[in-house]
């Protein structure tokens, strides 16, 4: 794709206003709106908030490419704006950002948006033309940097096909003696910026130093340049230089170097002179001498942790999402049509199918995340045993549940793990026998006998005493315990204390056969009242947000009455001590105003929704009115002025 197709003169901005990354968007929405690239300001602008509430996209170096493919957008468009002072956009190298590139694709554009974001990163990664963008003051001499960009991108381009093409037929006779050859491969977990400017980086770098390099990306489109059996064989060593998994057996008894995608940005002289010094350890795919876990940049034991749990919990919530909206709607049948009726008992069992998989899903994901895709099916396993009150060695009334589920997980992964090292030695004629044979057999053997005689017994136990507990404690205690859940999905607005209040409340909610939604009352409205205190805020304090704040704060309505905290991540980032403070107060007092009211919430999503499944709705109401207003009033009297009206 060329990005001259996409980049418009009327919706340019040579001189941002905005000081504020909250700002920033709205101007460009703004600017959007004006011209008629998008016809609903509101709806583009919430999908460019939630993909910022995933990862920042202010990739470094000055430059932000936030971007949203949706209904509002009329055509594939890319805004140039560019701030003198620069804005803090949360980028990953802590820099202002002064040159914006927001890309809007229509709904059914085929991954223009991606296509636009891999064709600016090509180009963006050459220094000089970032320099002279940061200097240019019209639209012409924008369209004219890039137009040549693009043509010295072609012309070398088609140079290096024309000489890769003159010497395919002598490719035999080739030795390693004309030219060192190495392989990489680049990846980043949900753009595709950092994924294309260190293929960039690392082709410009090793073309300087006279070095053969092919890369291989992991974008969001698919694998593109596929390293080949023959690729891998002929290479000094292999560069990593990724942000998530990538296909790692076929680069065995390699010299590897395995980094974060930035450094592939950042350092990619110093990455291949270590490939061609030999400096990475060599990669063992079944374990010994080598493993992705030993190179130098090590995660801390809790980061590991933390990620292999997320991985498990973001595979499981398409059956928490799917499978309680479909639930939910069945309680509406049940009260509309009666207990007897085909849509209620439809939609009830389809509902409850999707959440037999939930604690299943949940340990597969986290063993794969830690022993790859051999720890699948013992973790599968090690979970559906955890549903089971039967599978254990004891009689036991309750099965081990969601939190059996977690140990079943984490068991399952570091097993595989430990046969990899224990096969390691067997001779590479039986490689095959492994991933067929001895992974499969042992595996479900090993986590059948841990789940039945030790796992089990134990949380089957512990399950039964925490159910008992909750149900027996006073209103005292649950109020206690409604105040810290709301208080948690407030903290951090999607990360790891918000991800835990809300698998806690998920446990007793299957625990208890899909009916004592207690705890989900309480998580959901702690979860609902950030976005909508920042949007009263601004509404009774409208002197305390710049203009184009306020303008944004008003789509929180609609965000936190679904049930979105992440609305509220955008004015976090900027003011966290504010946001995060008089959300948390605010949540903690909704939370256990739903334990006095005793609101129950037999549904794990929904928001305002759920409203209609309970039978306190009164107790619901006041509970999200009185969080939302504390939670308001403290941030609109708490906050400075804002220094922009």
């Amino acid at each position: 794709m060329d990005i001259r197709d996409l980049l418009l003169k009327n919706v340019m901005i040579m001189d941002l206003k905005a000081t504020t990354k909250a700002a920033a968007i709205t101007e460009m929405v703004t600017k959007y709106a004006e011209e008629g690239i998008i016809d609903d300001a509101k709806l583009y602008q919430a999908d460019i908030e939630k993909r910022e509430a995933e990862s920042t996209t202010g990739i470094g170096d000055g430059i932000a490419m936030p971007h949203a493919k949706d209904k509002a957008v009329q055509r594939a468009t890319v805004l140039f704006a560019k701030s003198a002072a620069g804005v803090d956009f949360n980028a990953l190298d802590g820099q202002p950002v002064h040159l914006f590139f927001m890309i809007a694709a229509p709904e059914g554009a085929n991954n223009t948006h991606l296509q636009a974001l891999a064709a600016l990163s090509s180009l963006l990664i050459n220094p000089k033309l970032v320099a002279a963008l940061k200097e240019a003051t019209t639209p012409d001499e924008v369209l004219q940097l890039f137009a040549d960009a693009q043509a010295a991108k072609e012309a070398k381009e088609a140079e290096e096909a024309a000489a890769e093409a003159a010497a395919a037929p002598a490719a035999v006779e080739t030795t390693p003696a004309e030219k060192p050859f190495i392989v990489a491969v680049t990846a980043c977990p949900t753009g595709i910026a950092h994924t294309y400017m260190a293929e960039a980086a690392l082709k410009e770098q090793a073309e300087k130093m006279g070095v053969a390099i092919k890369v291989e990306t992991n974008g969001s489109e698919g694998v593109k340049h596929l390293l080949t059996k023959a690729d891998i064989a002929k290479a000094v060593g292999v560069i990593i230089a990724a942000d998530k998994k990538v296909d790692m057996p076929r680069f065995d008894g390699k010299h590897l170097i395995n980094r974060p995608v930035i450094d592939g940005i950042k350092n990619p002289e110093e990455l291949i002179n270590d490939t061609l010094a030999e400096k990475g350890p060599i990669f063992h795919a079944e374990g010994g001498a080598q493993s992705e876990a030993d190179d130098d940049e090590k995660k801390s034991t809790w980061s590991k942790i933390y990620a292999d749990l997320m991985n498990g919990v973001s595979n499981m919530l398409p059956f928490v999402v799917g499978g309680g909206i479909i639930m939910a709607l069945s309680f509406i049948f049940e009260n509309a049509f009666g207990a007897q009726s085909g849509w209620f008992t439809f939609t009830n069992n389809l509902g409850n199918y999707a959440f037999s998989f939930l604690v299943p899903v949940l340990a597969a994901y986290i063993a794969v995340s830690i022993g790859d895709r051999p720890a699948l099916m013992p973790g599968f396993v090690g979970g559906y045993m955890a549903t089971l009150a039967s599978a254990s060695i004891v009689k036991a009334q309750n099965p081990a549940g969601f939190i059996g589920g977690l140990a079943a997980g984490f068991i399952a992964g570091w097993m595989i793990v430990g046969l990899k090292k224990l096969f390691a030695k067997v001779p590479r004629s039986l490689d095959g026998l492994k991933t067929i044979l001895f992974y499969p057999v042992i595996g479900l053997a090993l986590i059948g006998l841990i789940m039945f005689f030790i796992v089990n017994p134990i949380f089957a136990f512990l399950n039964g005493a925490l159910i008992a507990w909750l149900e027996g404690m006073g209103t005292g205690n649950a109020v206690v315990v409604g105040v810290i859940l709301a208080a948690m999905m407030s903290i951090d607005m999607g990360g790891p204390f918000n991800k835990a209040a809300y698998t806690f409340a998920i446990g007793i909610y299957q625990a208890s056969g899909f009916k004592d939604g207690r705890w989900m009352a309480a998580v959901m409205i702690g979860g609902m009242i950030p976005p909508l205190a920042i949007a009263l805020a601004a509404t009774l304090f409208p002197q305390k947000f710049t203009k184009t704040e306020h303008s944004s704060a008003m789509s929180n309505y609609v965000l936190g009455l679904t049930f979105i905290t992440e609305g509220a991540i955008p004015f976090a980032a900027t003011d966290p001590l504010h946001i995060i403070g008089s959300s948390v107060i605010g949540s903690a007092i909704a939370g256990g105003l739903t334990q006095v009211f005793k609101v129950n919430v037999p549904a794990p999503h929904g928001g305002i929704v759920a409203l209609a499944l309970t039978d306190q709705k009164l107790g619901f109401i006041v509970s999200l009115i009185v969080g939302t207003v504390i939670a308001g009033l403290i941030l609109g009297l708490w906050r400075p002025k804002a220094k922009e009206a």
